[in-house]
């Protein structure tokens, strides 16, 4: 069965939330592919994992916004959480405030919000950026927003444990403070890979093809997640799956 790009991305994800220690993902704003793979991942599971999107009332028990999502992961119930950047360095860094010498950026973004929190706090943060290109992947941030690694004597139970691009997908090891590349998506090579990345990735001698979806997750995605991430993400669901309103 053909598969979009969205719905491998979908599919990647959720294979990193099904592990025994994730019992609860949290979701944030304008995050359609990851509120997808949640789902997935929660129907996969049997309905075991809990999933808070926040964004809208579907999938969203939280009453209080943004406060109740940091209390909840200041007390350790937010096992995992997806973090993006405009600028992402071998560090794992993150950049959400701009582009350019701060304070006189050349481009500013909406802002770090609860990033940095978040960073600190979360055991399992994925993080997730379609656009895989020297423009994104730097060789040092801009601004760091929320920083990958800490120096010792920090206090800190989060941090980065992979990264889904639109071309690979990449562990990370905070002790050596790098990325290694996991799998590459098919259709695509470790060369396009190096070629589109600013800084150094440790490299297996042999490097794993991203498992594509398989036809019963493609079914389940299809038929049950999809009408149920419209709820959220209409627009979304309307491109991707040719949803036309929510169900």
């Amino acid at each position: 069965m053909n598969y979009k790009p969205e719905e491998l991305l979908i599919s990647v994800a959720a294979s990193l939330l099904n592990t025994p220690d994730i019992q609860h993902v949290a979701v944030g704003a304008a995050s359609p592919i990851p509120g997808a793979a949640a789902l997935l991942a929660q129907k996969l599971g049997g309905g075991e994992l809990d999933v808070t999107i926040i964004h809208g009332s579907a999938n969203n028990t939280f009453t209080d916004g943004g406060r109740e999502l940091f209390d909840c992961a200041g007390q350790g119930r937010v096992h995992a959480f997806f973090l993006g950047g405009v600028q992402i360095d071998g560090q794992a860094n993150i950049n959400l405030v701009g582009t350019g010498n701060y304070p006189d950026l050349e481009r500013r973004f909406p802002g770090s919000f609860g990033s940095a929190y978040m960073y600190f706090t979360v055991p399992n943060v994925i993080l997730f950026r379609p656009e895989h290109s020297r423009r994104v992947f730097v060789e040092k941030v801009d601004f760091i927003s929320a920083p990958g690694v800490s120096d010792p004597g920090i206090q800190r139970t989060g941090g980065p444990k992979a990264m889904i691009t639109g071309l690979c997908l990449m562990s990370f090891n905070a002790e050596k403070a790098q990325f290694k590349l996991e799998s590459v998506h098919p259709g695509h090579s470790v060369e396009e890979v190096l070629d589109n990345t600013g800084f150094e990735i440790d490299i297996p001698e042999n490097v794993l093809t991203t498992a594509v979806p398989s036809d019963e997750h493609l079914k389940l995605l299809r038929a049950e997640i999809a009408p149920e991430i419209a709820k959220t993400y209409p627009g979304f669901a309307a491109s991707v799956f040719n949803i036309k309103s929510a169900a």
